[in-house]
């Protein structure tokens, strides 16, 4: 049985969470999805973000309306960018573009652990209305809304 991570701080969750979230429970199969979840401490955004018992709630919202039984996936604090992944036996990590570095650098440190690496899976950015990613930050800014559609008139 597959054992997937995926990490992120899931702000707003939009439709590019969402794609990535999908594609960890795919690869799962039968297996398990461990998702990593940005604790408070370890943030660092240009915009304010929920607390971390907030942006848990959403995520669950999300798993539970996706219809994926409780016992396929768990949910753990992430204090640090690698989480369990470091010691934990898993067999990928789904990654987004962004998150790319972070999944380079672990399979780096396991190698360096006597680990083997974990197989990365690359999630490609959902693209909003105007070919832009999709991104908390440009929803915090009122440009889109989670699903990728413009807001308002971007002035050039």
């Amino acid at each position: 049985m597959p054992k997937v991570a995926v990490g992120g701080t899931f702000q707003y969750f939009h439709d590019g969470h969402a794609k990535l979230i999908k594609k960890a429970f795919e690869i799962a199969e039968d297996g398990k999805v461990h998702i990593g979840l940005t604790s408070d401490e370890m943030l660092s955004k240009n915009h304010s973000v929920d607390n971390y018992e907030k942006r848990r709630n959403r995520l669950l919202q999300f798993i539970k309306a996706m219809g994926f039984p409780d016992d396929r996936y768990e949910i753990t604090k992430l204090n640090d960018p690698y989480g369990p992944t470091l010691e934990e036996d898993f067999d990928f990590i789904t990654v987004s573009p962004e998150t790319y570095p972070v999944a380079l650098k672990i399979n780096l440190v396991r190698e360096e652990k006597g680990k083997k690496p974990l197989e990365i899976v690359y999630v490609e950015y959902v693209m909003a209305e105007d070919g832009i990613p999709i991104s908390s930050t440009r929803i915090a800014e009122g440009e889109i809304d989670r699903h990728g559609r413009l807001k308002k008139d971007i002035k050039h």
